[in-house]
């Protein structure tokens, strides 16, 4: 019989499937570098931010210097084509004893330099000169002495010399003939505010203007109506007094500094002749530095007056060097605010006017001040307020 073989089963082909953990593997991984190049990315970003900071320091830091330079005021002839918005009224927000002058016990004092006759002047000199003669022979005949001998007589001559300084002021005699004059000077004046009400007081006033600067940039404007003003010009203090102002001269500046200085008040008040120093008890004590002053001064055809904050002030020897009148004040009105020691030290300075023929008193725009001013016209009825440039040694 025939038998039938059985039949093979045929069997599909199957088609081999991918790996299923391959792909989940490499997904990861590209996952990964994905995120980390991401990543990368931000990195490199902020690195940039911070290598910027110290441009962006420096640029703050510039912005900051720009803020404590001098304000950029057109020149005087271009004041009238300013708008009134242009300019700003200061804002003091500083205690009292830092807005104004520096005090000392130096100006608690009244100073009374006697007047002399030119014949007693003459004498003087005459016993100057004869002691100097005698100074120079003891020199001689001490050579071979010590050190401190040698310091001794060099400190002599050089006491003696200072005395043998005198100026038309020194030589002013009294003529009781002629009403006594008292110049009264408000000093750190910066605000129209405050120039209106010392305007209001009905007789003459000196008033003195701190140049220009961001906190009062219209302090050369509201000056130029005036038919007299003066320039209050700050000059380095002790180093106890704070709230110094822009652009102080410092004795340690150059001539080419002070100058340039000098030529920017020139140009701020064209109408000015007369300055006063604000605070400078250490600038005004300094030889080298007051001479580099009054030369630029004489330069520019300013005038000095000696606020006399500093007992040790040589400006009188460099007025006589460069033949400039020496005006120096006698009284300080308000080292104390209260009205009694205003009004008191205000009598002080009429009596002194009385005795010697003038006085010049120094006060600023306190309010106290201002009241004290206001309320004593009467006081004024056997003396003349005058203006410094009528002091009568000047005449």
């Amino acid at each position: 019989m025939n038998q039938k073989k059985p039949r093979k089963k045929s069997r599909k082909k199957i088609t081999p499937q991918p790996n299923k953990k391959l792909i989940n593997i490499f997904l990861i991984i590209f996952l990964i570098a994905f995120l980390a190049t991401i990543a990368s990315y931000y990195t490199l970003k902020n690195k940039d931010t911070i290598k910027n900071i110290p441009a962006q320091i420096e640029a703050k830091t510039q912005e900051i210097k720009k803020e404590i330079i001098l304000p950029k005021i057109k020149e005087i002839k271009d004041f009238k084509e300013q708008a009134p918005e242009d300019f700003f009224e200061e804002k003091f927000n500083v205690p009292d004893e830092h807005k104004f002058e520096e005090y000392s016990k130096e100006l608690e004092k009244v100073i009374i330099d006697k007047p002399e006759t030119e014949e007693s002047i003459n004498k003087e000199n005459e016993l100057i000169q004869k002691k100097v003669e005698e100074i120079k022979e003891n020199k001689l005949k001490e050579i071979n002495s010590t050190k401190k001998d040698e310091k001794v007589i060099i400190k002599t001559k050089e006491k003696l010399d200072e005395k043998s300084i005198i100026t038309t002021k020194d030589t002013f005699i009294y003529d009781k003939k002629s009403k006594p004059k008292i110049a009264i000077l408000v000093d750190d004046v910066t605000t129209q505010a405050q120039k209106d009400k010392i305007l209001s007081m009905g007789y003459k006033i000196n008033m003195a203007f701190l140049p220009p600067t961001n906190a009062h940039p219209n302090s050369a404007k509201i000056a130029q109506n005036l038919s007299f003003h003066m320039i209050h010009f700050p000059m380095q203090a002790s180093n106890s007094f704070k709230g110094e102002e822009v652009n102080t001269l410092k004795t340690t500046d150059s001539y080419e500094t002070i100058e340039k200085r000098v030529k920017q008040l020139r140009l701020w008040y064209p109408n000015a002749v007369y300055t006063n120093n604000h605070t400078g008890s250490v600038f005004t004590e300094n030889d080298e530095a007051v001479d580099k002053l009054f030369r630029a001064l004489k330069k520019y055809n300013f005038i000095f007056v000696d606020s006399r904050t500093s007992a040790k002030s040589v400006v009188k020897k460099y007025a006589k060097k460069y033949d400039m009148p020496y005006i120096v004040r006698n009284t300080f009105l308000d080292n104390e605010q209260s009205y009694q020691y205003v009004q008191k030290q205000l009598k002080e300075a009429i009596e002194l006017a009385k005795k010697r023929g003038y006085s010049l008193a120094i006060g600023h725009p306190h309010e106290v001040t201002l009241r004290v001013l206001r309320d004593s016209k009467s006081l004024f009825k056997d003396v003349e307020p005058i203006f410094i440039n009528q002091l009568p040694y000047l005449q």
